[in-house]
């Protein structure tokens, strides 16, 4: 019998797996958080299908997302990544995946983690959401403005409150999956 999962990640198989290996599975690796947070400053304006599609390219142009490597990328960096087709070229984007890196060497030094700083903003626990229709699905709440509040403060780009919603959702502090989702359980 087939499994039953949220309704927006049906159109492709790349989706799905996605949907069902990784968005919404909490993320406690300070490499992993800062990856996710680029992807979704990238999505910013785009889809997320878009994102999938460019994201082995991602990793290979930011170096693994290696967070000590970003932060010292310097003007030659920034110009050969503004010329890889692989990626999205945008350069307020990759500026701020350059900024955010240094950001986040800041957070480890101040928290211990970049997940220490992240997790704090929900007392190390998912919130899970009761969802039955996928149209229920906010684009940001309170949290989400309050962790955009405090890392645009802090100086990081790129990071309003919709970014910062659908990042809690991606490394699962928050739980979006649906009540039907065979992945709702699993994450609870």
């Amino acid at each position: 019998m087939e499994k039953e999962r949220c309704k927006w990640c049906l159109s492709s198989d790349k989706m799905m797996q996605y949907h069902d290996e990784y968005w919404g599975k909490p993320v406690h690796d300070d490499q992993e958080l800062f990856a996710k947070l680029v992807l979704d400053l990238n999505q910013a304006g785009l889809s997320w299908n878009t994102i999938l599609n460019k994201m082995e390219n991602f990793y290979a142009a930011f170096d693994g997302f290696d967070i000590e490597k970003v932060a010292r990328y310097d003007e030659a960096k920034y110009e050969s990544l503004m010329q890889d087709a692989g990626i999205i070229r945008n350069k307020l984007k990759i500026r701020a995946a350059i900024n955010n890196a240094q950001r986040v060497l800041e957070i480890q030094k101040a928290f211990g983690s970049f997940d220490a700083y992240i997790w704090s903003f929900v007392d190390g626990k998912s919130i899970q959401h009761k969802i039955s229709d996928e149209a229920e699905v906010p684009a940001s709440n309170e949290l989400s403005d309050r962790m955009s509040k405090d890392m645009k403060k802090r100086g990081f780009k790129f990071v309003g409150t919709t970014v910062i919603y659908a990042y809690l959702q991606a490394i699962g502090v928050i739980n979006d999956h649906a009540d039907y989702c065979f992945r709702n359980a699993e994450l609870q």
